[in-house]
């Protein structure tokens, strides 16, 4: 036995040697512990005892019978080392490397979808990590004209290399292009070759929140916030800034007012190559004198305006060429003007030409100040909306909101079908209107949003929102019809403070107050409000008392624009609502007796936006009799849903997005036997849709988009029968069952590019099945 026994021991050694030399390799170079020192200790004794009987004579049937023992034994431990101990060595550490892909992955997928979740100003574009940010600049919806000079002058000024920091304030009057001018330059390719991803862009508006300023940087670079002051968050703000160095850095202040000088101020840090751009109706003497742009000059107003008036297929009419002289000249080389009035004309006949040039010819001969005269400009375009009065009325409703915020589609349809009495394809219909007029921009988070208008967001010129207000502010307090107060600090307006008990009859009233706010109400008596929107900023929060007496109250909102979640008082106030018809709460932590709150008898949609839930909804009774709809959009602490949601068998849809720890949906979820739309979208720990979903027969649209843990549909999927949209986008892991040719009234699945390929193969048995690949993914909303 000895020869082969010699033979084979060396043999293993010589097939597992090459392994444990990469193992050694590893080792070092990723600081691994080594778990291969047993293995090693009896390689060497190996080796010691192959060299030991390589010198035994041939004929020594002495020691060859004690040395094969010692081969055979030898052979055995390195065996049990390599199929017993080593195994678990490997195993440990397949867990240890699963475990950190598992981290690594849920970091990718929080860069990915929650860059998205901030819900604030900022726009489309990309950070340093490669994924679109709530500060990047936003894109172009247009080619720029007549500021060519402009964008050469300020390209010189931020192309320079400085050693300090620069501040370069653009001022002119409102509507003469200065944001358009900005987002041009920051798309420049010399200047986004010169910056990268070091291009920030934060709109600042009238009442700045620095907090909030510096929440979307952090956000932006995808960094902890947590400050513990103002001073803190400026600081931290500074370090970050240091620590995206060496590369130069562009920070864009949109429309600063005046007075908001201090706050440029503490954001001009003293690093190299740093140059903040602020745009402003007004100039900052501290910063050095301001570039002015001017308005456009009359070949460049002509342009544009023929590139908006006339359709390019020649069909519109086109009046002689003194009338579109006179047209243009009235609008004074405002490019919002001339973008607006342009717009409003096209198509429209020659009475109409003229009506509308005496309208602007008379405004411009009796004004003097260029803003009066503009606005005067564009009212003449809202007047031209005649032949849709609903239009012109949800028109006059956008100056309800701040300036400079988007506005949800789903808010202001809430509003106008409730108000205004319209349809829902009414309401969205008058959304189109007011943007093909350029009275509003419309800015799509999803390519498809036929089928969801809640991927619809609203963004307003300030100067159209002051011209809503102006509008609806005609005639006393107590008559109008809208009214919208805009409260600075504790500054009440006086008419109000006079009064201990002021009546109105607004059936729109609308409340802003900023971050001083102390919720020290003045009464008031206002019984025919239908609508109640109050935008505040505060982190204690207090509605008020005055609520009680809205008895003919149908829609309310609340939306925080502050930096914390704003805790509310007084909530048990809108279990006296009766009439109450929708509520939407934004960014505010739910009082725990929120169900029984909202124990409504005409309660018909509940929205949740960016909500603490806390314990809000763990109550698993609930008495809803007539709600239909149920909207809960990044609500980050949602784990689970009361089994009491599948108790409300009128519900018609429900939509829980980007809710990152919602893993589960309750079993008796197919109790819902009405429920048409379901959305989950985002709700990335999603990890097995229940069984009974087959129950929902009029379930029309499911959406599964980024519900990146789920990996397969239930079998029931097939009981589905009146499915006629599938959303699977960044759906890839998710297996299909074969049962998914039962599905013969699906319309479209939209999907990624391998999710598609995974239906392509039930095709054939799915003939009316469209396959749709998606790739469109625009957040430039979230400005």
């Amino acid at each position: 036995m000895f020869a082969p026994t010699l033979k084979l021991l060396e043999d293993t050694m010589e097939s597992i040697r090459p392994s444990i030399n990469r193992i050694e390799t590893l080792n070092r170079q990723f600081d691994r512990p080594d778990e291969i020192k047993g293995l090693q200790e009896l390689m060497k004794k190996g080796e010691d005892l192959v060299r030991k009987c390589s010198k035994i004579h041939r004929y020594n049937y002495v020691k060859k019978p004690l040395y094969t023992r010692k081969l055979v034994e030898l052979d055995e431990s390195i065996r049990r080392y390599i199929n017993t101990i080593l195994p678990l060595y490997l195993t440990s550490d397949v867990k240890e490397t699963l475990y950190e892909i598992e981290l690594l992955s849920t970091q990718i997928r929080k860069l990915d979808i929650g860059a998205s979740s901030a819900g604030v100003s900022g726009g489309g574009g990309s950070n340093k990590s490669g994924f679109a940010g709530v500060c990047s600049p936003p894109g172009l919806k247009v080619v720029p004209v007549g500021l060519e000079i402009a964008l050469q002058d300020l390209k010189e000024k931020l192309l320079k290399d400085d050693e300090v920091s620069q501040v370069i304030a653009v001022s002119a009057p409102g509507g003469c292009g200065k944001t358009t001018l900005a987002t041009a330059l920051c798309q420049d390719a010399n200047v986004k070759g010169k910056y990268r991803s070091n291009i920030f862009f934060v709109t600042v508006s009238k009442s700045p929140n620095m907090m909030v300023i510096v929440e979307r940087l952090f956000q932006h670079m995808h960094s902890n916030t947590g400050f513990l002051s103002e001073e803190d968050a400026v600081h931290r703000l500074e370090n970050l800034l240091r620590s995206r160095g060496p590369e130069p850095i562009l920070l864009v202040l949109d429309d600063v007012w005046s007075g908001a000088e201090s706050l440029v101020e503490k954001l001009k840090f003293p690093i190299t190559d740093y140059k903040i751009l602020v745009t402003s109706r007004f100039e900052f003497p501290r910063f050095g004198p301001s570039y002015k742009l001017k308005t456009l000059n009359n070949a460049d107003a002509m342009t544009l305006f023929c590139q908006l008036a006339f359709l390019r297929d020649g069909n519109s009419y086109r009046p002689d060429q003194d009338v579109v002289n006179k047209m243009v000249e009235v609008c004074k080389g405002f490019p919002l003007a001339i973008s607006v009035v342009g717009k409003s004309l096209c198509g429209k006949s020659a009475a109409e030409w003229s009506k509308r040039i005496k309208e602007c010819s008379k405004a411009s001969s009796i004004l003097s100040n260029f803003e009066f005269e503009l606005l005067h400009c564009l009212q003449s375009s809202v007047d031209a909306l005649k032949n849709n009065t609903s239009a012109k009325e949800c028109y006059m409703d956008l100056g309800s909101f701040p300036e400079d915020q988007k506005i949800p589609a789903s808010t202001l349809t809430d509003m106008w079908m409730e108000w205004h009495k319209l349809e829902e394809d009414e309401a969205i219909a008058n959304l189109y209107e007011l943007s093909e007029r350029n009275l509003i921009d419309l800015v799509f988070t999803r390519k498809d949003a036929s089928e969801d208008y809640g991927s619809i967001n609203v963004l307003q010129h300030d100067l159209l929102r002051e011209l809503a207000i102006i509008q609806s502010s005609s005639g006393s307090i107590e008559h109008r019809k809208r009214l919208f107060l805009d409260i600075s600090g504790n500054n009440i307006p006086e008419w109000w403070a006079e009064q201990r008990q002021q009546f109105i009859r607004a059936n729109l009233l609308s409340i802003c107050t900023d971050n001083m706010f102390s919720s020290n109400w003045c009464s008031i008596e206002a019984p025919e409000v239908e609508v109640l929107v109050l935008n505040f900023q505060t982190k204690n929060y207090t509605l008020p008392r005055f609520m009680r007496g809205m008895d003919k109250l149908k829609v309310l909102v609340v939306t925080n624009y502050g930096f914390f979640h704003a805790e509310l008082s007084n909530f048990q106030l809108v279990g006296s609502l009766s009439n109450l018809k929708r509520i939407r709460l934004e960014k505010v932590s739910i009082p725990s007796f929120f169900l029984a709150s909202v124990q409504l008898e005409k309660l018909e949609k509940i929205s949740l936006v960016m909500c603490s839930i806390g314990q809000a909804l763990s109550d698993s009774a609930i008495h809803l009799p007539n709600v239909v709809e149920i909207n809960i959009d990044y609500c980050n602490d949602l784990v689970e849903l009361p089994n009491g949601i599948c108790d409300l068998v009128r519900l018609k849809k429900l939509s829980i997005t980007n809710c990152h720890k919602l893993s589960a949906l309750p079993e008796d979820l197919g109790n819902l036997v009405n429920l048409e739309v379901l959305r989950l979208k985002s709700c990335i720990e999603m990890l097995e849709l229940p069984d009974t979903i087959g129950r929902l027969h009029k379930l029309r649209i499911l959406d599964i988009s980024e519900c990146l843990s789920l990996t397969k549909l239930p079998e029931q999927i097939s009981e589905l029968n009146s499915l006629r949209k599938l959303y699977m986008i960044d759906c890839s892991s998710c297996e299909l069952p074969w049962s998914v040719v039962n599905l013969v009234h699906l319309m479209e699945v939209i999907g990624d590019e391998e999710t598609a390929n995974s239906w392509k193969a039930f095709e054939p048995f799915l003939p009316n099945l469209a396959i749709t690949v998606y790739k469109d993914v625009n957040l430039n909303w979230l400005r």
